[in-house]
C-alpha cells in the first residue's frame, strides 16, 4: 500500500493563535512539506485544484513542479484536477510537462470537484456538470495514448489530425479517476480499466465496500486484469504522539473550515462530539498517534477488499508548519514501515 499526503494549500485562519500567514509564506511552507515528505519516504503527494479565496492551489501543476525539482521519488499527482472546467489538451501538457521535469513521477486523478466556482469563472454551465466530465475524460485518454489527434464533441473545438506535446516520459500517463459516492462513477471507472481514488471525508469507510464492488465487477466484465483495478482512499488524517494530543492539536482549525464550508451548504456547525465520532475505531478519520492510525489503516484495507493508496488530508485543519512537518515524519518514519511490514 502507497501511503501520502494531499494538500489543498488552505490560507484559512489559525484559530488556536488567530494568525492568518501570507499567500507566500503558505506556498513556501508547503512546497518544503513536499519535500518532507519524500526524505522520510512517503510514496506520493497530492495538491487539489481550487478557485477561491481560502485556497492557493488554482494551479497545482505549478506547485507540483516547483516540488519536483527538490524531490527524488515521491510521486506528485493532482487531488484532483477539476477536468469538467479544463481543456483536455492544455491538462495532458501541463502533466506532461512535470512529468519530464520529475523523470516521471507524474500523475493525474480526474475528477468533477466538490465546489462549483470554476464553472462560471470559465465560461461553463454547471446544467453540464456530468456531460462535460464524459466527453473530456474520453478526450484525455485519447491524448494520452495518441500523439495525433483526430476527435470531435459538443464542448470544445475539434482536433483534425493536430500533435499535442510534449509527450510524458511515463507510457502511459497515469489517469486516476477520483469519485465520491455516486454509483455510476464507481461503475465508468471500472469500465475504463482505470485506478479509483475515493474520498471518504464522514460516515464509516466500510460502507463504501458494496460501491468498491460494484467497480472491481464492472472492471472484470469489461475484461480489465484485476491488477489494473487499483483503489486509492483519500481521508481526512493527522498525527501526533499521543492520540489526545492529535485530537486537540486538529480539532480547532477543523471545526473553523468544516463550519465555514457549512454555512454555504446547509451544514450544522462542526462539533467536538461530532469528530470524536469520526474518529473512533470505525469512523472515517485518521487521527492518532501512529500505532493508532496504523491499526486503523489495517482494518479500513480488510473492510474495503484491499486498497492500493492512502492519502492523508491534514490540511483541512491550519496548523503551525512544525505540527505539520512533525505528522509528516510520524506518517513516513512510524506508520509507513508497519502498514508496509503488514501488507507486504
Amino acid at each position: 500500500m502507497e501511503l501520502g499526503i494531499d494538500s489543498f494549500a488552505a490560507i484559512v485562519s489559525d484559530p488556536s493563535r488567530g494568525l492568518t500567514l501570507s499567500a507566500s509564506e503558505r506556498m513556501q511552507n508547503l512546497i518544503d512539506e513536499i519535500a518532507f515528505a519524500d526524505q522520510v519516504g512517503l510514496d506520493v503527494f497530492g495538491v487539489g485544484e481550487h478557485h477561491r479565496a481560502e485556497f492557493l492551489d488554482s494551479a497545482p501543476v505549478v506547485i507540483l513542479s516547483a516540488a519536483a525539482a527538490l524531490t527524488k521519488k515521491i510521486r506528485l499527482t493532482s487531488a484532483v484536477t477539476v477536468l469538467s472546467a479544463a481543456d483536455p489538451v492544455r491538462v495532458f501538457q501541463e502533466f506532461a510537462t512535470l512529468d519530464l521535469i520529475s523523470g516521471g513521477r507524474a500523475e493525474i486523478v480526474a475528477g468533477r470537484g466538490s465546489f462549483v466556482e470554476s464553472f462560471p469563472l470559465f465560461g461553463l454551465k454547471l446544467e453540464d456538470y456530468d456531460a462535460l466530465f464524459t466527453e473530456k475524460l474520453e478526450l484525455l485518454l485519447q491524448l494520452r495514448e495518441e500523439p495525433t489527434i483526430t476527435w470531435s464533441g459538443e464542448f470544445r473545438p475539434p482536433l483534425n489530425g493536430q500533435p499535442v506535446y510534449p509527450r510524458p516520459l511515463q507510457n502511459p500517463l497515469p489517469v486516476w479517476i477520483g469519485v465520491g459516492g455516486t454509483p455510476t462513477s464507481f461503475v465508468r471507472a471500472g469500465l475504463l480499466g482505470l485506478p479509483l481514488m475515493v474520498a471518504i471525508i464522514g460516515g464509516q469507510p466500510a460502507r463504501f465496500r458494496p460501491l468498491i464492488d460494484l467497480y472491481r465487477e464492472a472492471g472484470r466484465k469489461a475484461g480489465h486484469s484485476p491488477d489494473k483495478l487499483k483503489v486509492g482512499l483519500h481521508m481526512i488524517g493527522f498525527l501526533a504522539d499521543t492520540t489526545d494530543e492529535a485530537a486537540d492539536k486538529f480539532f480547532p482549525g477543523y471545526q473553523h473550515t468544516i463550519t465555514e464550508i457549512g454555512k454555504e451548504r446547509g451544514w450544522q456547525p462542526a462539533t467536538r462530539a461530532q469528530f470524536d465520532t469520526q474518529r473512533s475505531p470505525t469512523g472515517a478519520y485518521l487521527i492518532g498517534d501512529p500505532a493508532t492510525v496504523a491499526e486503523k489503516i489495517l482494518y479500513i484495507n480488510e473492510a474495503l477488499g484491499g486498497i492500493s493508496r492512502l492519502t492523508f488530508q491534514m490540511s483541512v485543519s491550519t496548523l503551525e508548519h512544525s505540527k505539520m512537518r512533525h505528522a509528516i515524519e510520524l506518517l513516513g518514519t512510524k506508520v509507513a514501515p508497519k502498514i508496509r511490514a503488514a501488507l507486504p
